[in-house]
C-alpha cells in the first residue's frame, strides 16, 4: 500500500533538528568576538590560514590563531566582522600574515544565493510544514475529517455509474415510476413544455434487502447524471450546526453537477418527527431536517436535482418531509413473488458455474419471504460449499444447503442426540409434517430434518402452495395448527411435552394475537386494537394511553386462547387419526434424519421412501461373456443369415386356395 508523502513529514522534522544540533554543535567551537576584541588579539596572538570574505560594506574574517600568553593550548578558531575600508584591508593583510600565516580572500558573489537563502529558511520552512501536516491530521486522517473540513459534505459522487436496469430484478413496476424520472433528466424540456412538474423527491419505502439503493443507483446509470450518495447519520454530529451545514454544501456541490442524483439512505436516522424527543429534541438533528427542508422546498421549481430517499420506517418521518412538492412520490419495495426470485437469481447466477441438474424455478419456490440480498446470499453459499466440497459446479444439493445456512444457519453435525432426545425430536418434526400432508390449507412439507441448526433441534421447511397478499382466517388457524403440531405428537406419544416448541409457540401467539387485535377475526367484532405494523416509536408512543379498557385487554387474552384451543383441538385429531403416518415418517426421520418432499409423498401413499410403481431404467450394458458364449454367439449370427427371407410352400397352399375360392 502507498504511503501519502505527508506521513514521513515527522521523520523529516526529527532528522532536521537532529542536524541543526549537530551543527549548533560544530560552529559552538568557534569564538565569535567583535572588531575590538580582535584589535586586542592581534597585538600578542600568531594567525595561521586565514579567510575573507569581502562583501560591501563588511569583511568576515573566520581562521586559526595561537594564543602567545596561553601555552600549551591547541590553536582556536576565531571568527569575526570588521568594517570595509581600505584601512581595515591593509590592516588585516598586514596582520594576518606577519607571522607566516596564509590569507586566502573569498568573492561573495561566486557562491548560489539561492542555496544561501535555501539553508536560512529551511528551518522555519520545515517548521511551519510540520505545524500545518499536524492540523490536516486532527480529523483523524480522513479527507473528509480534516480541521478545515470539518463542516463539508460527505456526499460520494459518482461519475459514470455502471448499474443498469438489467441488474435490478424483480420490481418491474417500481422500475416503470421511476421512467419519467431518466426522461426528465434526459430531456427536461418536453417535460417544461407540456408544463409538467418532475417529483423533487421519491421516497424509496420496504424492507431491507429489497434494492432500494440499487433502483437508485440504476436510475442515475439510465440517465448517465452523476450520483450522489449519503447517509443519513453522515449529517449528525456532536456539534450543533455540522449537519445543515453540510446540507447546505451537499446541495451547493450538486447544483455545479446538475442534473444529477441525491440519494439519501436510512433518511429516518435525520427525518424523524420534530418535537419528539424525550426530554427535549435533539437540536442538531432538528436544525439538520429543517435545513433539508429548506433546500426542498416546493415553491420553487426543479433545478436538475433529484432527491431519492430510501427507508423502511416511514411512520416515524417528520409530515412535513413527507409533503407533496418535497417528497412527492412514494414507491413501495416490496418482497419479490416467486417470478421476481427466479429472475434476481437469474442476474446474481451469471457469473456461477451452476450444473445442468439446477433449476432456478425450483430453487425459487423454496425461498419464499426471501430478499434479493438473501437470495444472493444463498447463490454465495453454494459457490462457497462447492469449493469447499472440491466440486467443479454448483449442484443443487449445494444450493438446497445453502437455503438451510441461510435460514437457520450451519448444520451442527458434531452436536448428537442421545437416543431419547433424538427419538423426542423425530415425533415433533414428524408432527409438523403429518399437520402439512393432511390439513387442506396448510403449507407445503418441502423438507423435514432433525439435525441441529442453529438454535433448533431440527426444522420443518414449509412453503406455501401459492403465493398471496391476503391471508383468509383459515389459513391462519391452519398455521396455529401447524405449528402446534409438534408440541402436540410429543404429548400423543410420551404424555408430557418438552421445551423444544417454544419457537413454535412464540410464532403461534403473535399470529393468533394479530387475528384478534389486529385484523378483526374474533367475537369482538371489526375494531383494531393495536398497531398493524407493530414498531414503536418511544418519542411519539411512549406517553400515548393504552387504546382499549382492562375489559377489553380481558377479552382479547380470552379470544386468544380460545383460537389456539380450537386450533390444537383440532391438531390432536389429525394426528390420532394419523398415527401410523406419523410412526412411520417419525422412524424414517430418526434413520436417515433428513426427508425431502418427495420422501415423504411416498411415505404417505405408499409405505416406503422410493416409489416402488416407478420402474427405474438401468443403463444396458452387455454381460462380460465366457467362452462358451464367445462360440455360439457367432453361430446364432450366422443360422440367422443363412435363414431363406422368400415365399414359402404355406405361403403358396395359401394363395392356391384363394384363386380357387373366386373361381367357384
Amino acid at each position: 500500500m502507498k504511503r501519502n508523502w505527508l506521513n514521513y513529514l515527522p521523520t523529516i522534522f526529527v532528522i532536521c533538528i537532529i542536524v541543526s544540533l549537530l551543527a549548533y554543535n560544530v560552529q559552538g567551537n568557534t569564538v565569535q568576538m567583535n572588531y575590538t576584541q580582535f584589535e586586542s588579539l592581534s597585538k600578542h596572538a600568531t594567525f595561521d590560514d586565514s579567510n575573507l570574505d569581502i562583501n560591501d560594506t563588511v569583511i568576515t574574517v573566520s581562521g586559526t590563531y595561537d594564543d602567545t600568553h596561553k601555552k600549551g593550548h591547541d590553536p582556536v578558531e576565531y571568527s569575526v566582522i570588521v568594517p570595509n575600508t581600505d584601512e581595515n584591508i591593509n590592516w588585516l593583510k598586514e596582520t594576518l600574515s606577519k607571522d607566516g600565516g596564509s590569507i586566502t580572500i573569498n568573492n561573495p558573489h561566486s557562491g548560489d544565493i539561492w542555496v544561501n537563502l535555501l539553508a536560512q529558511f529551511l528551518p522555519f520552512l520545515i517548521v511551519a510544514i510540520f505545524f500545518y501536516y499536524m492540523f490536516s491530521r486532527m480529523g483523524g486522517g480522513s479527507s473528509q475529517n480534516k480541521a478545515f473540513e470539518f463542516a463539508k459534505s460527505r456526499a460520494n459522487m459518482e461519475q459514470n455509474v455502471k448499474t443498469r436496469f438489467k441488474d435490478v430484478a424483480g420490481c418491474e413496476e417500481e422500475k416503470e415510476e421511476v421512467k419519467e424520472i431518466i426522461d426528465y433528466l434526459r430531456s427536461p424540456k418536453k417535460f417544461t413544455d407540456m408544463g409538467a412538474h418532475i417529483p423533487k423527491g421519491i421516497l424509496m419505502v420496504g424492507p431491507p434487502g429489497t434494492g432500494k439503493t440499487l433502483l437508485a443507483k440504476a436510475v442515475a446509470g439510465e440517465a448517465n447524471v452523476p450520483f450522489f450518495s449519503i447517509s443519513g447519520s453522515d449529517f449528525v454530529e456532536m456539534f450543533v450546526g455540522t449537519g445543515a451545514s453540510r446540507v447546505r454544501d451537499m446541495f451547493k456541490n450538486a447544483q455545479k453537477a446538475a442534473p444529477c442524483i441525491i440519494f439519501i439512505d436510512e433518511i429516518d436516522a435525520v427525518g424523524r418527527q420534530r418535537g419528539a424527543g424525550m426530554g427535549g429534541g435533539n437540536d442538531e438533528r432538528e436544525q439538520t431536517l429543517n435545513q433539508l427542508l429548506v433546500e426542498m422546498d416546493g415553491m420553487t421549481d426543479n433545478s436538475g436535482i433529484v432527491v431519492i430517499a430510501a427507508t423502511n420506517r416511514p411512520d416515524i418521518l417528520d409530515p412535513a418531509l413527507l409533503r407533496s412538492g418535497r417528497f412527492d412520490r412514494r414507491i413501495t419495495v416490496t418482497l419479490p413473488d416467486i417470478r421476481g426470485r427466479e429472475e434476481i437469481l437469474k442476474v446474481h447466477a451469471r457469473n456461477k458455474k451452476l450444473a445442468p441438474d439446477v433449476s432456478l424455478h425450483n430453487l425459487a419456490q423454496r425461498c419464499p419471504g426471501f430478499s434479493g440480498a438473501d437470495l444472493a446470499n444463498v447463490l454465495n453459499e453454494g459457490a462457497i460449499l462447492a469449493v469447499r466440497n472440491k466440486e467443479h459446479q454448483i449442484t443443487m444439493d449445494d444450493l438446497d444447503e445453502a437455503i438451510d445456512r441461510v435460514m437457520m444457519g450451519p448444520a451442527k453435525k458434531s452436536k448428537k442426540y442421545n437416543e431419547m432426545d433424538k427419538k423426542l425430536v423425530a415425533y415433533h418434526e414428524a408432527g409438523h409434517a403429518v399437520i402439512g400432508l393432511k390439513l387442506e390449507d396448510a403449507e407445503k412439507v418441502q423438507k423435514v430434518t432433525i439435525i441441529p441448526r442453529g438454535e433448533a433441534g431440527g426444522y420443518n421447511l414449509m412453503t406455501p402452495k401459492e403465493e398471496k397478499y391476503f391471508h383468509r382466517k383459515s389459513e391462519l388457524l391452519a398455521q396455529i395448527t401447524g405449528l402446534l403440531g409438534g408440541r402436540t405428537a410429543e404429548e400423543l406419544v410420551y404424555g408430557e411435552v418438552s421445551a423444544g416448541a417454544v419457537n413454535d409457540i412464540e410464532q403461534l401467539t403473535k399470529i393468533a394475537k394479530n387475528m384478534v387485535r389486529v385484523y378483526g377475526m374474533s367475537s369482538l367484532g371489526p375494531i383494531q386494537y393495536a398497531d398493524p405494523q407493530g414498531n414503536v416509536f418511544l418519542g411519539r408512543d411512549y406517553t400515548q394511553g393504552g387504546s382499549y379498557s382492562e375489559g377489553v385487554a380481558g377479552e382479547i387474552d380470552k379470544e386468544v386462547r380460545e383460537i389456539v384451543h380450537q386450533c390444537e383441538v383440532k391438531c390432536r385429531k389429525i394426528l390420532t387419526d394419523n398415527r401410523d403416518l406419523l410412526d412411520l415418517i417419525a422412524k424414517n426421520l430418526y434413520e436417515h434424519e433428513t426427508l425431502t418432499n418427495e420422501e415423504i409423498m411416498n411415505l404417505m401413499n405408499y409405505g416406503e421412501l422410493k416409489n416402488p410403481n416407478q420402474k427405474v431404467e438401468e443403463p444396458s450394458l452387455p454381460p462380460v461373456p465366457d467362452q462358451t458364449t464367445e462360440k455360439q454367439e457367432p453361430e446364432k449370427e450366422e443360422k440367422e443369415e443363412d435363414e431363406p427371407k422368400g415365399i414359402d410352400q404355406k405361403d403358396l397352399d395359401d394363395a392356391f386356395n384363394e384363386l380357387t375360392k373366386r373361381k367357384d
